[in-house]
């Protein structure tokens, strides 16, 4: 176990660059579920050629998984058109279901909300998700509306970090960020690649909601954010993303990916912890985006942490596998409901190749 010297919290938290709190967290999936047991055998049937990988879908710590669709939409081909009528209709649906438990959560009527910060990776809308949902929702029409996209499994830190800066520059603002992302839309059954059976074997669906408030006129004892920060690695578009195929996203996902962590994820991180004057001693918790198996145990071994300490991620990955954007946020919520106190280090990586780093006291 790593050292958590107990007066650090109070001086994080005196030093502190934001006038931020997170009044709430909200989490959403669909109500279709696939078990890994069934997941695998579906994925036996689909590729045959993949004998020697079938074993990845029995060791990679998931359990079930939620998708948008039933099981057997998945296996048929379809169409741009076709997946981005599920995406638009589902992604709505969650987004409208996370606003309003984020919103009941906090106490905050959606006429308050100032700002509005939405992120995606996995379909398109035009107009955006976020003007689509005013058209379902009581929210001001004069809201300021920031959609973001590209940011990958990295979106839900990244994205939180956005809100956070914008709460912080606009006294007693409310900021509402949502992500949500459902990957399983991005199952191609026509592609027998190995990196297609590698993404069927990990990735699920869902959102996320929070609230954010500017505390300059008032805190409310809600989490606050102490500092944020994220770091891009030169030369490493190949690790991670989407290829533009003609009947969707073709998933990229490098298998250096566990061995670039290793090597280039301490010297990121110490540099974001040395430029906000913190330690990784500093934290009682770690709340890092769960990838997949593989991921979870590289970031255990470079920096030194035990199984227990990153229990939250690998709880959600058992539970709902990886959902891209929305997962951190998920494993965020499953920390608070646990009752985690003190500093945590809330942590995701996106194309780029990219990490992100969120510093908060729970």
């Amino acid at each position: 176990m790593l050292e958590v010297i107990k007066p650090v919290a109070s001086r994080m938290t005196a030093g502190s660059g934001f006038d931020v709190e997170i009044l709430s967290v909200a989490t959403a999936n669909p109500r279709h579920t696939l078990t890994q047991r069934d997941a695998a055998e579906l994925a036996r049937t689909i590729y045959p050629h993949l004998e020697s990988l079938w074993p990845l879908y029995d060791n990679c710590g998931i359990e079930l998984r939620y998708n948008c669709e039933p099981i057997d939409w998945y296996l048929r081909p379809h169409t741009w058109e076709e997946r981005t009528a599920s995406f638009q209709k589902h992604a709505l649906e969650l987004l409208e279901k996370v606003t309003l438990d984020a919103a009941a959560g906090a106490g905050v009527h959606l006429s308050a909300f100032n700002i509005l910060v939405t992120n995606t990776i996995t379909g398109l809308a035009i107009p955006s998700l976020d003007a689509k949902l005013l058209n379902r929702l009581k929210l001001s029409p004069t809201i300021e509306r920031l959609p973001i996209f590209g940011l990958g499994c990295g979106g839900g830190v990244a994205g939180l970090a956005r809100a956070a800066k914008l709460a912080q520059a606009s006294e007693d603002a409310h900021v509402l960020f949502l992500t949500v992302d459902l990957c399983s839309l991005c199952m191609r059954v026509n592609d027998p690649s190995a990196t297609m059976f590698v993404s069927g074997a990990l990735f699920g669906d869902g959102a996320a909601g929070v609230v954010l408030h500017n505390t300059v006129a008032g805190a409310r004892g809600g989490v606050r954010v102490l500092a944020v920060g994220e770091w891009c690695w030169p030369d490493t578009e190949y690790i991670m993303g989407w290829d533009i195929k003609n009947d969707g996203f073709g998933v990229v996902l490098s298998p250096e990916l566990p061995a670039l962590l290793r090597r280039e994820l301490p010297p990121a991180l110490h540099d974001f912890l040395d430029r906000n004057g913190l330690r990784l001693s500093d934290f009682n918790g770690f709340l890092f985006h769960p990838g997949g198996r593989k991921l979870i145990e590289t970031v255990e071994e470079v920096l030194g942490l035990t199984r227990a300490q990153l229990e939250h991620s690998w709880e959600v990955l058992r539970r709902c596998g990886n959902m891209s954007s929305a997962t951190a946020l998920f494993v965020l919520e499953r920390a608070l409901n646990a009752g985690a106190k003190g500093p945590h280090l809330l942590v995701a990586f996106g194309p780029g190749f990219s990490a992100y780093f969120i510093a908060v006291d729970l």
